[in-house]
């Protein structure tokens, strides 16, 4: 009997199964961080059940099991991404695109730790209000644009920064919507104005939330539960230039496709990127973009990792992808079909390039014959917490893949 198997390396499973119940016993972990440690490291085993490929003539054996599908999970994603990208793929138009990324100051990462849904919600407001405003201030573009905004709350070395990444259209659809406005080639909307905008917006939102109380103030940002200690930080913060950072345009639509295949499921950190652990420490390799973007290696203790690995768990239900303006669900049969039928006129639509996943993301395709005698596979399948098939003296599982 053989029975296939995929050479193993080091996954962040590995480091939640080994170090895990140790984290959890020293740290306080909320409910969402206690499920994603429990789905991560039960991922791909057989506590989540499984089925077994077999082969009649020559005793080929091959297991797979069930996946978590946690959207924190580095191996579970691929498949939620070809399917998100797939919906995309009417909403692309033969443009430029400009990529766009709004980050939030060092002052704010404490009360964003503790008021995460709260704070990426405003991060998400008041990011798309400055794009649409702008764009639509006949003295900019004056058109209605339409972007999509990705939520990333992690640095390569897994420190906490949020920041929005925003693909933006470049153009829009004009007031009245007879026509299609182009942006300037290679330039969308200014910086500096684009920064000082979203500064305003943000920080007017989180006044009111403080007025309405609906931040929790504990903790490390209990002392601005004092009005006048959350005035000094405001002023502080409106004194500051905030970074909005503006990236080299994409070419057309096959450029942002195979961007958003990269990035838009991305987790804190693949499991690619790990190196080793042993003794407690955990090495993984990290891009310095202050030294010119090398690739070094850093080493953490296994708590340290996991503490940082959670950081990026986000809230229960909270929605990290949105499309606003013209890529909004309310727009996309009506605006934006208007926005492809005057481009038409002029372009002919892109052609969009297959993606290429992560292998370190991929499940091994089903095999359909035996890999050594080419003869039909045979499937088994056995329920989470059951006794996985091929470890019984005989099968007594119901085939769901007939090989005859």
């Amino acid at each position: 009997m053989v029975v296939a198997t995929l050479r193993p390396r080091l996954e962040v499973a590995d480091i939640l199964r080994t170090h895990g119940a140790a984290y959890r016993a020293r740290q306080p972990v909320s409910p969402e961080q206690a499920a994603v440690m429990r789905h991560l490291a039960t991922c791909r085993t057989a506590a989540l059940g499984g089925h077994v490929d077999s082969c009649a003539a020559c005793g080929f054996l091959k297991v797979s099991y069930n996946s978590c599908r946690d959207r924190h999970c580095p191996k579970c994603q691929s498949a939620r991404r070809a399917e998100w990208l797939e919906a995309r793929l009417e909403r692309l138009l033969p443009v430029e695109y400009f990529h766009v990324v709004f980050t939030l100051p060092k002052q704010l990462k404490a009360l964003a730790l503790k008021n995460r849904r709260v704070v990426y919600n405003l991060l998400f407001r008041a990011a798309s209000q400055t794009l649409l405003q702008l764009a639509a201030d006949p003295k900019r573009l004056g058109a209605q644009i339409g972007f999509t905004a990705v939520l990333h709350t992690w640095g390569q070395n897994l420190l906490f920064h949020p920041h929005l990444h925003c693909v933006v259209t470049g153009g829009g659809l004009s007031p009245d919507g007879t026509r299609w406005i182009s942006a300037r080639q290679g330039y969308l909307l200014p910086r500096k104005v684009l920064a000082k905008l979203f500064r305003g917006k943000f920080l007017a939102e989180l006044r009111s939330a403080y007025r309405n109380n609906e931040l929790r103030l504990s903790g490390s940002v209990e002392s601005l539960a004092d009005p006048a200690h959350f005035r000094e930080l405001l002023t502080t913060l409106y004194r500051q230039n905030w970074v909005v950072y503006a990236k080299r345009p994409f070419g057309g639509a096959a450029q942002v496709y195979r961007y958003l295949g990269r990035y838009t499921h991305r987790v804190a950190i693949s499991n690619a990127r790990l190196v080793a652990m042993n003794e407690g420490r955990v090495r993984f390799r990290y891009r310095d973009y202050r030294d010119d973007s090398r690739t070094k290696e850093m080493t953490l203790s296994a708590e340290e990792f996991l503490r940082r690995f959670l950081l990026h768990v986000l809230p229960k239900r909270f929605v990290r992808i949105r499309h606003y303006g013209l890529l909004a669900s309310r727009n996309v049969t009506t605006r934006l079909a208007r926005c492809r039928q005057l481009l038409e006129e002029v372009n002919t639509t892109a052609t969009l390039p297959e993606t290429k996943s992560d292998e370190n993301d991929l499940l091994t395709p089903e095999p359909q014959r035996c890999p050594r005698c080419q003869q039909r596979l045979q499937r088994w399948t056995w329920e989470a917490g059951s006794t996985p098939p091929m470890m019984l003296e005989s099968y007594q599982c119901v085939p769901v893949l007939d090989s005859s």
